[in-house]
C-alpha cells in the first residue's frame, strides 16, 4: 500500500505544479509562432526577434544597393568618392 499511496501523492504534487503553471501562463499570450513566453533581458524569445529584425535590415541593405547600383556605405554617405 505504501507504493501506491507514494504514487497517488506524486499524481497530486503535478497536477498541483501543472494548475500553478497554467494559471501564470493564462494572462500572457505566446508568439504566433512559438508557445515562448516574451520576457525581458537575455532570453530565448529576444534573441529570436532580434535575430528577425537583423534579417530584414540586412535583406534592406542588399535591396538599397541592388537599386542604387552603389554601395550601401556610398548611399549613407559614409564612405565618400
Amino acid at each position: 500500500m505504501s507504493m501506491n499511496s507514494q504514487t497517488e501523492n506524486t499524481l497530486e504534487n503535478e497536477s498541483i505544479k501543472q494548475e500553478k503553471t497554467d494559471s501564470a501562463t493564462t494572462n500572457v499570450l505566446p508568439s504566433a509562432t512559438t508557445t515562448d513566453i516574451p520576457e525581458f533581458g537575455w532570453s530565448s524569445y529576444a534573441e529570436r526577434i532580434n535575430g528577425r529584425f537583423a534579417m530584414i535590415g540586412f535583406f534592406a541593405i542588399i535591396l538599397i544597393e541592388a537599386i542604387s547600383k552603389i554601395s550601401f556605405l556610398e548611399w549613407a554617405g559614409i564612405i565618400l568618392k
